[in-house]
């Protein structure tokens, strides 16, 4: 049997057939899980009650249930529960739907007739826009980044340069990266920013990160000039009052921004954005100068105005009756829960079909399985047009949603399907404006 590793835990691991890998207290043979194995040990190891992952001395459990990263954590003051979750009270029947396996070749066809019916005045073939911007040349041409990270850097690109192209690339504003993962996108557009002339009265600048996990290799440390202020909250969108974030009390006009916004995260952005309940306290908003009197987007509910937005959309498939936003526009098309259920298992045939081996890495989440049995008379090809058209009709309903609000919205091919097959940008500007 081999022996531990110079500094390492001197356990061997049956079922790994290894010794472990945790690093050891100097002088010590095991590590803190293993301790119980030190001869002459002071206290036995028992399971924690708030994770029995892991283990605790007995005589410090007091000590270790306070700072434990299990235990119940006090919520910040912008958790509000679910509200941007939709409405509760809602008739949700047929929302889960039956999977398209269970259901016969002629209620599949009756769906199939519906959903033609529905995008017949749709425009399906969606305007190309692969633009890209001078601040990612550099890393673009750098050997160093491999096929992966020339993607996700071509991704970026284009979004910078799209929010850009419709003016919503400045200073004087707070972006609000939904979904921000290690914060890339909002790194960027700092990058971007850094390389443009502002006016004096525009030397503001604030980037809100919102993640709901726990994020490891984050670029946050890189925000560190002066006159930008930055924030990392680690919540579910569904759950953020955003006129409680305490940095967004100078209420500086936001950007809403997302690369690959997965499912319903989408409409959960979009209610935080622009449904959010009018902040109790603080001074008044500024009015942004337009060209008429019409009050717009500014007189909408939300902590400050909202100048635009630019998110990446993917996994229609998991999107959800309860939180969409274009509830209505089904409504007026005579489509509900159950309809809507179905075009969302559909959706996933865009970018999964019969292709799996061919999916981009942005596709991370699992697909929809569906039996070819139930489905043999629609062609591969035909299913990809099919999961593209269910796409393309939640997306209307997004659409639809922000044209209620004030904002002329728009979906664009921000770049081409070999980089990735979720390539579709949701964008939307004051259509006052």
């Amino acid at each position: 049997m081999a022996a531990p590793e110079s500094g390492k835990c001197g356990f061997f691991v049956e079922k790994k057939k290894r010794f472990c890998k945790m690093v050891v207290a100097k002088g010590k043979r095991f590590c803190g899980e293993h301790a119980t194995m030190e001869e002459g040990g002071s206290s036995r190891r028992i399971l924690c009650p708030l994770d029995p992952k892991h283990t605790v001395s007995e005589d410090k459990l007091d000590k270790h249930l306070k700072k434990c990263n299990s235990r119940v954590k006090p919520k910040p003051q912008y958790y509000v529960e679910n509200i941007n979750a939709g409405s509760a009270n809602q008739d949700h029947d047929g929302a889960q739907g039956v999977s398209l396996c269970e259901q016969t070749t002629t209620q599949l066809r009756h769906l199939l007739d519906k959903l033609k019916t529905a995008t017949k005045a749709l425009d399906c073939q969606l305007e190309e826009s692969f633009l890209s911007h001078p601040v990612f040349q550099e890393e673009l041409n750098n050997p160093k980044n491999g096929d992966s990270a020339h993607k996700h850097l071509k991704q970026q690109a284009s979004i910078v340069a799209h929010l850009e192209t419709l003016g919503l690339l400045g200073r004087g504003r707070c972006f609000v990266e939904f979904g921000a993962g290690r914060g890339k996108l909002s790194h960027w557009i700092h990058e971007a920013l850094k390389t443009t002339e502002q006016p004096a009265d525009l030397d503001d600048l604030q980037l809100l990160l919102v993640e709901r996990s726990s994020t490891r290799f984050k670029v946050d440390g890189k925000h560190q000039d002066a006159g930008v202020e930055f924030a990392r909250l680690q919540i579910d969108i569904q759950h953020l009052d955003l006129s409680k974030v305490p940095l967004l009390e100078r209420r500086l006009p936001l950007v809403g921004v997302g690369k690959h916004l997965c499912g319903a995260a989408t409409d959960l952005a979009l209610r935080c954005l622009l449904e959010t309940p009018a902040p109790q306290r603080g001074p008044p908003r500024k009015r942004l100068k337009t060209s008429d009197e019409s009050p717009g987007p500014c007189a909408s509910p939300g902590p400050a105005a909202v100048l635009g937005l630019a998110v990446a959309l993917c996994c229609h498939h998991r999107c959800e009756w309860r939180h969409y936003v274009g509830q209505q526009f089904f409504s007026d098309l005579g489509l509900g829960p159950a309809e809507f259920s179905g075009f969302c298992r559909m959706s996933s045939w865009a970018t999964c079909g019969l292709r799996a081996a061919d999916r981009s890495a942005d596709e991370e989440h699992e697909p929809i399985e569906e039996t070819d049995e139930a489905l043999g008379f629609l062609s591969p090809a035909e299913r990809e047009q099919v999961g593209r058209r269910c796409k393309l009709l939640i997306d209307s309903g997004r659409i639809h949603f922000l044209r209620s609000r004030g904002f002329h919205g728009r979906l664009t091919c921000y770049v081409g399907s070999h980089l990735t097959l979720e390539n579709v940008l949701l964008t939307a500007t004051p259509s006052h404006v």
